[in-house]
């Protein structure tokens, strides 16, 4: 198994067990992409506050495991999403590349899309 698919299979347990202790099973994948949206804007905003983005205030030095702590967080939301739509690890990596390599015609000007060649 690898990487990704482990990362799938781990948040497939833990949003199982957190849907039957926690009794959610009556959510709809709507509320739930709704709901794991908004905790991953709040921890994109966790993940802001690391990094000195409030020009109003004295800096602080940038504590780099919490930065890498934040990015997990968010990243548990995210594979949570990918599953409740029925995407596997195979389908994520797929859609990645294939959207990996539009985003490179676009740089080069071979893409139907105008407006991004250097």
């Amino acid at each position: 198994m690898d990487k990704l698919e482990k990362i799938f299979e781990y948040q497939n347990k833990f949003d199982s067990e957190i849907i039957e202790k926690r009794n959610l099973r009556n959510i709809s994948m709507e509320e739930w992409i709704q709901k794991e949206t908004l905790a991953m804007l709040s921890e994109l905003a966790e993940l802001l506050d690391e990094v000195n983005f409030k020009w109003w205030k004295n800096k602080k030095e940038i504590d780099l495991a919490s930065v890498k702590g934040e990015l997990v967080d968010i990243l548990h939301f995210f594979i949570s999403m990918c599953a409740k739509t029925g995407m596997d690890a195979d389908e994520l990596f797929a859609l990645y590349m294939d959207k990996n390599k539009e985003n490179f015609d676009r740089q080069y000007g071979l893409s139907e899309k105008q407006g991004y060649k250097l």
